[in-house]
């Protein structure tokens, strides 16, 4: 009896035990979903709360991994990596072979007939076969390779980007608007095979890390330096330099001996290549590398004038067009604002009056470097700034005009930086009066090619409601944004900064901006569109057009 007695003591010592801590921890989730509420950030919110930011790690997530500043944010982050998911590829076998990923030289593409039959004319809608082989010419059955599709006229100085489009079993179409009249070449490029990506967003995942950023720490005559990154591998201490206002995670391992307010600059670390057995097969160039593929068949088609009355023959592939094309040189849009052409007089002319904000990577500042070419009156202030970091200024007094550039807020793979000099872009924005005056062009996506597109996510939507802030205090802003664009590439930039990954960023940033009061330059299009070759640093006459784009959102055409 004392036996049962004791037993039926203890289960109800144990009930109550389980139900004070089920007590404990319901409240606990209100006061966290409280919190949680209390941190939301709305688009159009003067308010700024510090959010949170967790380190701690959690064995199913990747230790490069961050609570989302709200719920909103983390629905959102969720919609736009859906929205961008890249078809799966069948895993291969180890170690790696080529034999069975795709290969330029055994692939080809066809120019299919008109439909309804008769000639090209202008208006109308090209559309191109691709059919991917391996390299034993066997026809793929999956998708997932990346192409490029391009029609041109290099003596018209003409050229559009064709909206390429996967079917998932090997094959694609490539459809191209047909903007001017005479010759046109189809060109398709298999910048990646299928099999090369999930090797990019694996790395992102597991090893966001394999570049590496450095800081010098100093007080008095000692001095230490330690590795520094968006997010560390938990294996010693950390100095958390997270920022305050935006929530942007940034950490650098605690020296041995100093504190973490003795830090003083960041600088680019070095580079880790880290791919498994024949990995680098994947990305050869002259290989499987940004490289042509061959047309079954003619490559060229000729465009007639448009017929009055005409119907434009259109492709049931893709319901959207490209943003614009060249011809002669020379950008022109296709629908929103008119781009006007601006010599030198007339850039002082529309810039008259106004102050500049721009904020980005390099690709940013080369619009600063042409504008301080192109206008006399335009005065550089030596503000000794470290070469290709800024800040830069500079002034025409008699026409009072203002220019400044600033690199966004780390990550940056550049020269040596001041501590006090590392800005973030969306903080920036929040210092800005505005106004009809007021110009403010940002671009930033170079230097986050080695990172899981979450990353790249929090930072759009930081920026966003800076933005969304700017505009509701003075909506007669002109706010600018700079698509990334196609670059050369190698084996090491394609594991750091790919076309791929800036392709996505493109479509998050797009997705991101939806609905806001900007303009974008489209610079993926204007560099693929025109002849010259792919670079990093467009060359002058694409920045020229670029340049124009931006001028024509500033001073747009009366009635156009």
């Amino acid at each position: 009896m004392d036996t049962r007695a004791c037993i039926r003591r203890e289960y109800f010592a144990i009930f109550f035990f389980l139900a004070a801590a089920v007590s404990i921890i319901v409240l606990h989730n209100m006061e966290v979903l409280e919190t949680t509420c209390q941190i939301q950030h709305k688009v159009n919110s003067t308010t700024i709360i510090a959010p949170r930011v967790s380190t701690v790690p959690d064995v199913h997530r990747s230790f490069c991994t961050f609570q989302p500043l709200s719920p909103n944010d983390a629905l959102e982050e969720r919609l736009l990596l859906d929205s961008i998911a890249w078809p799966k590829t069948p895993v291969l076998p180890a170690p790696l072979s080529l034999e069975k990923t795709s290969d330029p030289a055994h692939s080809s593409f066809t120019i299919l007939p008109r439909r309804g039959g008769g000639q090209w004319h202008v208006g109308d809608q090209l559309e191109v076969k691709i059919n991917m082989s391996d390299f034993q010419g066997r026809p793929k059955k999956s998708g997932g390779d990346f192409l490029l599709a391009r029609l041109h006229n290099q003596k018209l100085g003409a050229g559009v980007v064709g909206q390429v489009v996967d079917h998932l079993n090997g094959s694609y179409s490539a459809v191209f608007s047909l903007p001017w009249e005479g010759d046109a070449q189809v060109e398709v490029t298999l910048v990646h095979p299928s099999e090369a990506v999930p090797v990019l967003n694996r790395l992102n995942g597991e090893q966001p890390d394999r570049i590496y950023f450095k800081s010098l720490f100093r007080s008095g005559s000692i001095s230490e330096t330690t590795i520094c990154n968006v997010c560390l591998r938990p294996t010693q201490p950390l100095c958390n330099y997270t920022d305050l206002r935006t929530g942007e995670p940034w950490f650098c391992y605690k020296p041995k001996k100093l504190s973490c307010d003795a830090r003083i600059n960041h600088a680019m670390g070095n580079y880790k290549q880290n791919l498994r057995a024949y990995e680098h097969k994947l990305f050869q160039r002259g290989v499987n590398l940004k490289v042509f593929i061959r047309a079954s068949g003619l490559n060229i088609v000729t465009i007639l004038p448009k017929m009055k009355g005409q119907s434009e023959v259109k492709s049931s592939s893709v319901k959207s067009g490209p943003s614009g094309y060249y011809y002669q040189g020379v950008w022109r849009a296709l629908g929103g604002t008119t781009v006007r052409q601006f010599n030198n007089s007339a850039i002082g002319q529309c810039l008259k009056g106004k102050v500049v904000y721009m904020y980005g990577d390099s690709t940013v500042r080369q619009f600063f470097e042409y504008l301080n070419a192109v206008l006399p009156g335009l005065k550089e202030f030596d503000l000794h700034s470290p070469k290709k970091a800024g800040p830069y200024i500079s002034l025409d007094y008699a026409n009072n005009i203002l220019l400044m550039s600033r690199f966004h807020g780390p990550p940056i793979r550049i020269v040596t930086v001041p501590t006090s000099e590392l800005r973030y872009v969306a903080n920036e924005i929040d210092g800005l009066v505005g106004g009809t005056n007021a110009v403010v062009l940002f671009g930033i996506w170079a230097h986050f090619g080695t990172f899981p597109m979450e990353i790249y996510i929090r930072r759009l939507q930081n920026i966003r409601r800076a933005v969304a802030r700017l505009l509701d205090r003075a909506p007669g802003t002109v706010v600018i944004i700079r698509t990334g664009n196609a670059k050369a590439l190698s084996l090491s930039v394609s594991l750091t900064n790919s076309d791929w990954y800036s392709l996505q960023c493109n479509k998050v940033l797009r997705a991101v901006f939806k609905g806001l009061n900007v303009h974008l330059i489209d610079a993926w299009e204007m560099v693929l569109a025109h002849q010259l070759p792919h670079n990093l640093h467009p060359p002058s006459p694409i920045i020229k057009n670029m340049i124009n784009v931006i001028l024509s959102y500033v001073c747009p055409q009366k009635g156009g």
